[in-house]
């Protein structure tokens, strides 16, 4: 028998000892020793508190240790802990009938996954059987999962290791990435403009009957939060439908509130025809993610054979956290909270503008946001260089550990700080936040040479 460890130090050790940590060398790990969740704090086990500036990753929606979660599990549990997908359950039908109201367009039947991985995976195999196409197009700064499809579909370095066996068929494009455009542009319009006649050659050459789907995030994520240009999504669902491609909206961080909508994709009046979920449908409480298909597409499978299946879809218990979690959304008022919070955000952070010349650019939708760090603004070199080496980040790292020690956890990546705290964040500890990551900005500023 395993016993309960009681010391702090042993539990970080056996961590090490025993289990493995995503995305890293092992033997740099040095994980904070967790001991509870409370709101947008988290606390280790010398009692010190930092601030979840990045709601982990962008999941935790609705803050740490809400209990009206805990006590909807608990309920489900006591009734039934689990069935096999081809039952059905009360809390499955629930949620199944909210996500159809919310969802953008005629969106209606959801098929349940584990995470955002999985619902990629299975959207694809889903835009594949329903078009008898088989290429899907994505954009290179994108990411939409860790596992072989999803890598794939994304333009993530971190796939680099294991893209000698990547899904085939995936083509990429440029984003319209207008702070870096890599067609050089002068306005926002004419940024989108050349992005969406790059996105239709590419369609072009690649032959538009072999195509199945688009692939594009509701907002961009972990790649910058790379805006869109203004109607640049509207030209590229365009295309979609003139060539009879499928459009798949990947809302897995943006969805649920983040960007102060329910799904990003509604800032930009487009209705997909697949839209996957995860994240934030359970704010992280418990693993859970989806895809929603257009009743058009639902219907194929009406007399068509779905070729999907998981031994956890739809498990009661996590589908019941998710339940709760939007019945938390809906009743806190938290999608109105976050596009609320995100104004306040940019006017805290178009301060600190002015005082770090290391800030080259920030890009923000409600409350999913970046700060883009500089050597000079003129130039836009970056303070550290997209994908670089850990021997060339030392500004990057300097700038991680400084967060850490001043109280913060915050996605920290090349020459990006993200600014994606929970729904219910306060105006006073969103200045609590921007306080921190200001002294840790005044070392980027150490590499200010513009």
């Amino acid at each position: 028998m395993v016993e309960t460890i009681k010391n702090k130090e042993q539990i970080v050790q056996k961590c090490k000892d025993y289990t493995l940590f995503s995305w890293t060398a092992q033997g740099k790990v040095n994980p904070i020793n967790v001991e509870r969740g409370e709101g947008v704090y988290l606390y280790d086990r010398d009692g010190k508190r930092y601030i979840d500036f990045s709601s982990q990753l962008m999941n935790v929606n609705i803050g740490h240790g809400d209990k009206r979660v805990a006590e909807a599990v608990a309920k489900q549990m006591s009734e039934v802990s689990f069935v096999y997908p081809g039952m059905a359950t009360d809390v499955r039908a629930q949620l199944g009938e909210k996500l159809a109201h919310h969802s953008p367009g005629n969106l209606k039947k959801t098929f349940f996954t584990l995470g955002g991985a999985d619902a990629i995976e299975n959207a694809i195999k889903v835009a594949r059987v329903f078009t008898g196409r088989h290429k899907i197009i994505t954009q290179y700064r994108s990411y939409h999962g860790g596992t072989y499809g999803a890598m794939t579909a994304g333009g993530d370095p971190r796939k680099f290791l294991l893209d000698s066996q990547q899904m085939p068929n995936v083509v990429h494009v440029e984003n319209p990435y207008f702070y870096r455009c890599p067609w050089g542009s002068k306005t926002e319009e004419e940024c989108a403009e050349r992005a969406a006649a790059n996105l239709e050659r590419i369609v072009k050459y690649e032959n538009p009957a072999s195509i199945a789907a688009f692939i594009f995030e509701g907002e961009s994520g972990s790649s910058g939060c790379i805006k869109y240009p203004k109607g640049y999504l509207k030209k590229a669902k365009a295309i979609a439908e003139k060539y009879g491609i499928l459009y798949i909206n990947d809302e897995v961080m943006s969805g649920f509130g983040r960007t102060g909508k329910m799904f990003a994709i509604e800032h930009h009046e487009v209705e997909p025809d697949i839209m996957c979920m995860a994240k934030g449908l359970t704010s992280g409480y418990l693993p859970l993610g989806g895809l929603i298909v257009k009743e058009e597409i639902a219907e194929f499978f009406n007399e068509n054979y779905m070729p999907l299946g998981l031994t956890y879809s739809s498990h009661p218990v996590s589908v019941a956290a998710g339940l709760e979690v939007m019945n938390i959304y809906e009743s806190d008022n938290l999608v109105e909270r976050a596009a609320e919070m995100g104004k306040y955000m940019d006017q805290q952070v178009s301060k600190l503008r002015e005082k770090h010349p290391s800030i080259g650019d920030f890009r923000n939708t409600g409350l999913l946001g970046c700060i883009e760090l500089v050597k000079d603004r003129a130039t836009k070199e970056p303070v550290t260089a997209w994908n670089a080496p850990a021997s060339e980040s030392e500004a990057t790292h300097r700038i991680s550990a400084k967060l850490r020690e001043l109280g913060m956890f915050t996605f920290v990546k090349w020459n990006f700080v993200f600014t994606a705290p929970p729904l219910i964040i306060s105006k006073e500890q969103i200045d609590e936040g921007l306080d921190i990551i200001s002294q840790a900005l005044s070392i980027a500023d150490e590499y200010y040479t513009g």
